[in-house]
């Protein structure tokens, strides 16, 4: 009873902003996981694309998203204006989701995920960066738990509708994809009336100059470039979750349930992001991101060699465990190492890395699955992890993680 009663007062003690923050990521989720859920399936069901396609696809889409963060981040520290430019980020993806009910070939589709994840760019390094700005250092991990959980119900409710929407219509993929539209624009509402950026403190460095140039970069510091590091190596491994929902419909899933994939992955992603950062704000972060990463190496192990549905759903809720343990955790990290006048900055080159690196996992993915099948493809997911895991453990202590992290 004392431990619920504590965790409901740290819940409290979390500004209301960070909430609103919250609940905007998960509306925007909820829209954009009804269509994504479907997405590889639609894709090569019925427009006939390849496995590597869809890799292909993914892998450039998130790219595209890493590379804007970089830029928009920057923009946010120089301008001081973090709101006004997650405000365009959610605008512009919720304008872009009528596309997918209306696009009749593989190009439109493309475009519209491409566009889609410039919007996603837009507005993550500034929105991250603003959910560390307005939190208590106290409570950043918290924080950041919390957004990250709220995003990730949302990204298991999009799932479950998508599943509920396609048993009624009896799998029409567009009309599923006109009901996603709507969550969309109530998230970009939110955020444009909703929410405001803090004051700035009396501490703060104005940056006159562009964040991006080498000097700037240069005031990140070790620890900031040795975490950019261990989350691209960790990203290589982590490839797009448009290869679990694969894997279950080879595994027997009947396509109206492919959603259901990521409704189990999320469940256990939304489950396992607050506890985690919540204990992280009173513990050594690094020790939970070691328990994170191999996680993932079990789930992959799993998922490559699962013959049937109960291993794959086995495989799947860990992969969210792992994405519960590591998501915040290296957000809350980047705050904790990046000076606060350049934090929008320090999201976006973090974000710019992982996306090059997750574009190399989803090509490598699709072309191993193509290839020789599943099974490798999640092997060498497990191989890499490992190599991530060896790297965490061996240097931390060089960078300040074998202590718990003091945020600035």
């Amino acid at each position: 009873m004392r431990d619920a009663a504590s965790g409901s007062r740290h819940l409290r003690r979390i500004p209301p902003g960070v909430w609103i923050i919250g609940f905007v990521s998960m509306l925007m989720d909820i829209s954009s996981e009804m269509i994504h859920s479907l997405l590889p399936i639609y894709l090569v069901t019925v427009l006939g694309t390849s496995t590597l396609m869809v890799g292909i696809i993914e892998g450039v889409a998130e790219a595209t998203a890493s590379i804007t963060k970089v830029f928009s981040g920057a923009l946010s520290d120089w301008l001081g204006k973090r709101k006004l430019l997650a405000t365009i980020g959610y605008g512009l993806a919720a304008c872009t989701k009528p596309v997918f009910p209306l696009a009749s070939t593989v190009g439109w589709l493309i475009a519209a995920r491409f566009v889609d994840r410039v919007g996603k760019g837009i507005r993550g390094a500034p929105r991250d960066a603003l959910v560390a700005d307005l939190s208590p250092a106290e409570l950043r991990g918290a924080s950041f738990g919390l957004r990250q959980s709220l995003d990730t119900t949302g990204a298991f409710l999009g799932p479950a509708i998508a599943i509920v929407l396609m048993w009624a219509t009896a799998n029409d993929f567009r009309a599923v994809f006109w009901f996603a539209v709507v969550p969309a624009f109530l998230a970009f509402g939110l955020i444009a009336f909703a929410v405001h950026d803090p004051a700035p403190r009396a501490d703060t460095v104005s940056v006159s100059r562009s964040p991006l140039r080498r000097e700037a970069l240069g005031t990140l510091g070790r620890a900031y470039w040795w975490i950019v590091g261990v989350g691209a190596v960790f990203t290589l491994a982590r490839f797009s979750e448009a290869f679990l929902i694969l894997k279950a419909q080879a595994a027997g899933l009947p396509i109206y349930l492919a959603p259901l994939v990521l409704v189990l992955m999320n469940i256990a992603y939304a489950l396992t992001s607050y506890p985690a950062g919540a204990l992280s704000d009173r513990m050594e972060r690094g020790t939970l991101l070691i328990v994170g990463f191999a996680v993932l190496v079990v789930a992959d192990l799993v998922l490559g060699f699962a013959v049937g549905l109960i291993g794959v759903t086995l495989g799947v809720i860990l992969w969210g465990v792992h994405m519960g343990l590591t998501q915040g955790l290296l957000a809350a990290l980047i705050a904790d190492v990046a000076p606060a006048e350049l934090r929008g900055t320090a999201y976006g080159v973090f974000n710019l890395v992982a996306g090059a690196a997750l574009l190399a996992a989803s090509v490598m993915a699709g072309a191993l699955w193509d290839l020789a099948g599943a099974r490798l493809t999640f092997l060498a997911g497990a191989a890499l992890t490992s190599v991530a895991l060896v790297v965490l453990i061996a240097t931390r202590h060089r960078f300040g993680l074998s202590e718990t992290i003091r945020p600035n």
